[in-house]
């Protein structure tokens, strides 16, 4: 369905084309078991409300999107099953493989110019780049099956701690939708709303996402160029700084550190703090230098490492020490690989 204020040819806002859909869309049989009724929903009301005085989207069109929407109950399902949930040795598997690691050289091949280039201007580390690309969409090959209005509208109304979070992201994508000029029920992602080939949510898209090919659009959704391009942007906007550490092997001794493995993922205590409860780097390091100390589930009990600045950036992408760990782990073998065969 075309609503006016979103898409069209001729005014993204509102056109004669617009009205027609929407009155033929008002007119189409809807399947009660699947469609979504908006009367139904005091706070699709509000939200719809809102967005009609505040963001200059006509109710009436609204109603008429959201009667299109599903509501998508394995959705709530596969929120509660999410993969970070899993202890670190199985989560590796998902991701630290032997085919992402040959796709991601093979990715780093294909675009090298374009990743030295996002390392020139934001000073990303491309191996990082590519992981995270590789960690969310195997490069580009899975980018979602599910419509994100779908997505959003479901979790905005059924989630039970985190509605205002997805309201506040279906806001983003109705206003990103009319921005590029699509169809909101066209465009599809993940189950939690993230969208193209580095999987930005939609304030995310909005804010981060850069025209890094030169053809005045924004498009992550298919074009690689823009995602390698909005990646770095993302990193550099969360505080990335160019050629500092990620992460680093550490020794422990005593039991003084138990306290520090629940301290979250900035980097708060100095190495100079941390040594004295016996958390002691395995690599020179300044003393000076902020770090967390970064718990792991191994087969034969904890690993513990320490992480720093660029850990902590990371962690903005998906706020996990075990994704943040899986993508640094790709990039590392992805980086030595690469410079091997490119000395």
């Amino acid at each position: 369905m075309t609503t006016s204020w979103i898409y069209s040819p001729a005014d993204p806002r509102r056109s004669k084309r617009g009205t027609c859909a929407l009155l033929l869309a008002l007119l189409l049989p809807i399947t009660p078991a699947q469609a979504l009724d908006p009367g139904q929903y005091p706070r699709l009301i509000e939200f719809i409300q809102d967005m009609d005085v505040n963001h200059r989207m006509p109710a009436a069109e609204l109603y008429a999107l959201f009667a299109a929407v599903n509501m998508k109950p394995d959705i709530i399902e596969a929120m509660e099953r999410q993969k970070e949930a899993l202890p670190w040795y199985q989560y590796r598997k998902l991701f630290v493989t032997e085919e992402n690691i040959r796709l991601g050289l093979k990715y780093w091949k294909l675009n090298a110019e374009t990743l030295a280039r996002a390392h020139a201007e934001f000073g990303v580390d491309p191996a990082v780049i590519v992981a995270i690309i590789g960690v969310e969409t195997h490069y580009g090959r899975n980018t979602g099956g599910y419509r994100v209005v779908d997505a959003l509208t479901t979790l905005t109304l059924a989630s039970a701690n985190r509605g205002d979070f997805f309201r506040g992201e279906l806001k983003e994508f109705l206003l990103l939708a009319r921005e590029l000029n699509l169809d909101p029920l066209t465009i599809k992602g993940s189950y939690a709303g993230a969208m193209g080939v580095p999987q930005f949510m939609p304030s995310s898209y909005r804010r981060y996402a850069v025209d890094f090919d030169g053809d005045k659009r924004r498009n992550i959704l298919t074009g690689t160029e823009d995602a390698i391009g909005s990646v770095a942007n993302y990193f550099r906007a969360y505080g990335w700084r160019r050629g500092e550490p990620v992460t680093q092997d550490v020794e422990i001794a005593g039991t003084l550190y138990g306290w520090l493995e629940n301290s979250g993922n900035e980097p708060s205590p100095s190495i100079k703090h941390l040594r004295k409860y016996g958390i002691i780097p395995l690599q020179g390091i300044s003393l000076n230098q902020f770090a967390t100390l970064v718990t792991l589930e191994g087969e034969a009990g904890p690993i513990h490492r320490l992480g720093y600045n660029n850990f902590y950036v990371i962690t903005r992408y998906n706020n996990s020490k075990r994704y943040a760990m899986a993508v640094y782990e790709l990039s590392d073998m992805l980086r030595k690989l690469y410079d091997e065969a490119n000395p």
